[in-house]
């Protein structure tokens, strides 16, 4: 299980430092030893501190979860950074943003860190705790309480500014003390002189109470636990005796005390009750430590040491409580009572396996294969053959044409069933910057991450999780991969059009652009090259025609204009050069430009206006097809395609939806007996840029509809 421990040590990551600081600290060396003692839990465990980043850095380490997967947990030890109720901070901010927490909630924390509510609060739950009165400023009128008489701040922890008065002259100078130094009311209240007793509450529902451990003071005065004591300042001995030395009807009657302290104030999984026991055996409760210290010599670790539980255990039993109460569970993995069906098996697999899925989807990023590559790609073939072989699958020899084709298939076999095709070349540009693998909390950025590494490694994925409990060679299934992508699959499609044509259902892992879609029809594209040819011509000569740029550009505009909404089809340049001598103007021009159509009855008609446009009389001009990617049909076997993905994704509440698509892809080249879907990939930001992401989340949930999907062909 993912466990984050949050805790304050540094001070300064705040936008502002302003507002009452907190001193409260926590020492690396009990961090160390929390960190330890998860890890030998099996946990996966970060220390990070509680400041402005925190949201975003937990959401990095463990980012949102699927439906019915637990998320990670935060073991809380923040005592805030400054302000008000600083113990709240954390766990309010994680309630925000849904992070599950141990220990108390905001509430309880704020009415165990005013002592005064707390007091009050006690009192009514009728639980015995010493007289008490509340000094607002520096001109108060003495309390009528008996001396001596205990003073310390209303809102602070650690024993600050803790005191013992004997008359009012002492009372007034602690008072003042407290005002100047913590600005905040001061709590009187009557020194009860006897035994601190100290009572560990663990779990909830019930809780259960921890033998009551005793602090022992050596000589000196006063008898309490100052701060210099807890500090190692006091210079006298101090220490904890567990199980405290009383009697037994005492210690029975110290632990349900503190067990109902602990339920008025509403304290979760874990507390330590402070209390008085004095001469004549009466209990007074002090306060109720929310967050209690787990350092390796304080009072509540050694009370759990003596009830059984060693340090490693202690932390991992704190953990489990928070489990249960979150999730019914106290172990992080679904009950064994749970049915295990073939599609919760594979579940557990991809959502056990965020971690090994992010990894490798940094070693696809690492393999430099761009389209022009040849080296590169031959590499990242040989790295995808080597895993498609360790899951069993076979080569098929006639739909394989290397370089740029190869497939292969389950032992079931891939007729009349799911090719999935993906392509390896990463169709970027050499100018286009290469881009370093890393997260966000709800992005991976990384060298073709959306185009191809995403989508390899969710079919990777998918297939893994079915061969891990032993589905794989039961899925009638072939999986191509081309490599030819940046060159608009001109020497791989024949291979896809059979290959194709052989299956039932075709999955083509390319990326989601808009997010939650999967796309169900593609417009197909015409790429032409014209050239137009004249003679050189100096600045300012006449002539009877327009010069060779301004004739190139008036043509262009009029073939463009050629678009119709009405008939579904649309023209745009997207490239244009010229060549000149110097100190001549261009005499030569060359423009790329895109035909896009839905229906290829049209081409012919449009081909003839555009020859018409550039005529006969003029400059020499020259046009050809540079490529053609066809349209993908929006037929019915599309949509009752869409329809069986839409009924797995509702069952494991994957947001999907689908749509049409400007831009083809090679889904065009299915023939129409299968049924075809493009853009089953990951949710794709930024394509094609320097920027190129996907969205964590979607990874995850389109593995999981793949997987679910292929159990679903096992038997069809």
């Amino acid at each position: 299980m993912k466990i984050a421990i949050v805790y304050n040590k540094q001070k300064k990551n705040v936008i502002n430092l302003f507002g009452r600081p907190n001193q409260e600290k926590i020492g690396m060396k009990t961090i160390r030893r929390i960190i330890d003692a998860l890890k030998k839990g099996k946990h996966q465990v970060i220390a990070l501190e509680g400041d402005k980043e925190i949201i975003n850095k937990l959401e990095e380490f463990m980012p949102r979860v699927l439906k019915g997967e637990r998320p990670g947990i935060v073991f809380n030890v923040s005592y805030g950074i400054q302000g008000e109720a600083r113990y709240t901070h954390v766990p309010s901010i994680l309630e925000m943003v849904g992070i599950p927490y141990v220990a108390s909630g905001p509430l309880a924390h704020t009415l165990a860190l005013d002592k005064v509510v707390a007091k009050i609060i006690f009192r009514q739950a009728g639980l015995p705790t010493a007289d008490f009165a509340v000094l607002y400023d520096p001109d108060f009128e003495p309390p009528e309480l008996q001396y001596p008489l205990i003073v310390k701040p209303k809102t602070e922890a650690v024993s600050f500014g803790v005191k013992v008065v004997n008359n009012e002259p002492e009372l007034r100078e602690a008072a003042n003390a407290i005002f100047t130094q913590y600005s905040q009311p001061v709590l009187v209240e009557h020194y009860i002189d006897g035994k601190e007793i100290n009572v560990g509450l663990l779990g909830n529902d019930p809780p259960i109470a921890l033998p009551p451990a005793e602090i022992v003071f050596g000589s000196g005065e006063p008898k309490i636990y100052t701060y210099e004591d807890k500090s190692g300042k006091s210079g006298r001995n101090v220490f904890v005796e567990c199980p405290a030395k009383i009697p037994p009807e005492k210690i029975i009657e110290a632990q349900q005390l503190a067990l109902k302290a602990f339920k008025s104030l509403e304290c979760r999984d874990c507390a330590r009750v402070d209390m008085r026991m004095d001469n004549n055996g009466h209990f007074y409760i002090l306060e109720i430590n929310s967050l209690p210290s787990i350092g390796e010599h304080g009072s509540y670790t050694q009370a759990a040491q003596a009830a059984g539980l060693d340090y490693t255990a202690l932390v991992n039993r704190i953990v489990e409580v928070a489990v249960s109460r979150y999730f019914g569970s106290g172990k992080p993995h679904i009950p064994d009572t749970e049915p295990k069906t073939p599609g919760k098996q594979v579940f557990h697999f991809i959502t056990d396996h965020r971690d090994q899925v992010e990894k490798r989807l940094n070693q696809w990023t690492l393999f430099p294969s761009r389209t022009w590559d040849v080296i590169g790609l031959q590499e990242a073939r040989k790295e995808l053959e080597e895993k498609l072989l360790e899951m069993k699958l076979k080569p098929v020899e006639r739909f394989t044409d290397p370089p740029y084709v190869w497939t292969w298939e389950t032992a079931k076999g891939m007729k009349d069933g799911i090719l999935l095709v993906g392509h390896l070349d990463i169709p970027l540009d050499e100018e286009v910057p290469v881009q370093a693998f890393r997260r966000a909390p709800d992005r991976l950025y990384g060298e073709g991450i959306g185009s191809s590494r995403g989508p390899l490694v969710m079919m990777e994925y998918a297939l893994e999780a079915l061969r891990s409990n032993r589905l794989l060679r039961q899925v009638p299934l072939g999986v191509l991969y081309y490599l030819d992508e940046g060159m608009e699959c001109l020497y791989s499609r024949e291979v896809i059009q059979k290959a194709a044509a052989e299956a039932r259902h075709v999955l083509f892992l390319r990326p989601a652009i808009s997010a939650h879609n999967v796309i169900t029809q593609r417009r197909g594209h015409m790429k032409y090259r014209l050239v137009v040819e004249g003679t050189p011509r100096r600045l300012g000569q006449h002539g009877k025609r327009l010069e060779v740029a301004r004739w190139t550009s008036t043509k262009l505009e009029e073939i463009t204009a050629l678009s119709s909404h009405k008939d579904r089809f649309a023209i745009g340049v997207i490239d244009f050069s010229m060549e000149r001598y110097p100190m001549r103007l261009p005499h030569r021009c060359e423009a790329e430009f895109l035909l896009s159509y839905l229906n290829p009855k049209i081409l012919p008609k449009v081909e003839e206006k555009i020859h018409a446009i550039l005529g006969k009389k003029g400059y020499k001009w020259y046009l050809e097809r540079t490529s053609d990617r066809p349209p993908m049909k929006d037929k019915q076997k599309n949509r009752q395609l869409f329809d069986s993905l839409s009924e797995i994704a509702k069952q494991w509440d994957i947001p999907l939806d689908k749509k049409s698509s400007l831009w083809p892809s090679g889904a065009g080249l299915v023939p129409d007996n299968a049924g075809v879907l493009c853009g089953l990939g990951p949710v794709t930001d930024d394509v094609g840029t320097p920027h190129e992401s996907i969205r964590r989340l979607s990874l995850f949930q389109r593995t999981l509809l793949l997987a679910q999907f292929l159990i679903s062909q096992i038997h069809c």
